[in-house]
């Protein structure tokens, strides 16, 4: 028996084992990973799209405002009485009332 033949020899279901192991794989980055941060992106969305004027916001940059007007990619945001800013709605990322309540419990 040459030694080339013994390396060409596969058996009988370890290339079944495998294929199965990488679904397995797959479907844990799916479930555990993917679908979690596809999810969080989807509530992400609903909340700025949720947005009116008059709602408290903080920035991704830590600048609390109030919605002044809501345009169709960006804000309106009122820092104080005399000083208004244009941002972008990507920068939203919480709504102000909420971490003020959650600060105080």
């Amino acid at each position: 028996m040459y030694l080339s033949n013994l390396f060409l020899q596969v058996p009988a279901n370890g290339g079944m084992i495998n294929i199965v192991f990488i679904i397995a794989i797959v479907a844990i980055f799916y479930f555990f990973m993917i679908r979690p941060q596809t999810k969080r992106q989807k509530e992400i969305k609903k909340f700025r799209e949720a947005l009116k004027p008059g709602d408290k916001i903080i920035t991704a940059g830590g600048i609390y405002g109030r919605i002044k007007e809501v345009r169709e990619d960006s804000f309106i945001v009122s820092v104080s009485e005399s000083v208004t800013i244009r941002i972008s709605k990507d920068s939203v990322y919480q709504n102000a009332g909420d971490s003020q309540q959650n600060q105080q419990k």
